[in-house]
């Protein structure tokens, strides 16, 4: 991770923090997220715009963009280990649109998250997958999260201040 700020510029474009001019293309890309897993989204627009970019931000919302087109985001909601003073972040959502994967796109904005998590003096970010979802699993130990004991798989990954 060279560049430690955001905008975070990359092979393929720029991951910046969200915006709300954004939401559209978020909805269209948490829908695609939530039909690969199964689900129906329930979300609407003004809850997207309450939860990230109301007066209590309640999560923060990364996005990868390549020539000012959004092909991807990762959503992060607040940690923490209180009886150790411990904040972290964990990485609810990871999502890269299908005709954009293999352009390390996940992989930026994994850095990103441990940019952003960093910022705001996070000891350790975490993330989870669905129990068959191998390929997550298998890129969130190649992108230096460790695999805990849980189930569903959870993994870890220690953040440097």
């Amino acid at each position: 991770m060279e560049n430690h700020l955001l905008p975070l510029k990359t092979d393929f474009g720029l991951i910046r923090e969200a915006r709300p001019s954004d939401a559209d293309r978020l909805l269209d890309m948490i829908g695609q997220l939530a039909a690969h897993h199964g689900d129906t989204p329930a979300l609407s627009r003004d809850d997207l715009l309450r939860d990230a970019f109301g007066d209590a931000p309640w999560i923060s919302i990364l996005v990868a963009e390549t020539k000012e087109t959004l092909v991807g985001y990762a959503a992060l909601c607040g940690r923490i280990q209180l009886h150790f003073g411990a904040r972290g972040m964990d990485m609810h959502h990871l999502f890269t649109d299908p005709t954009h994967r293999g352009r390390g796109i996940g992989r930026g904005l994994v850095a990103a998250c441990q940019i952003k998590a960093v910022s705001l003096s996070c000891r350790y970010m975490t993330v989870g997958t669905h129990p068959d979802n191998l390929t997550a699993q298998a890129f969130y130990v190649a992108a230096g999260f460790e695999r805990q004991d849980a189930s569903p798989p959870r993994f870890s990954m220690r953040l440097v201040a």
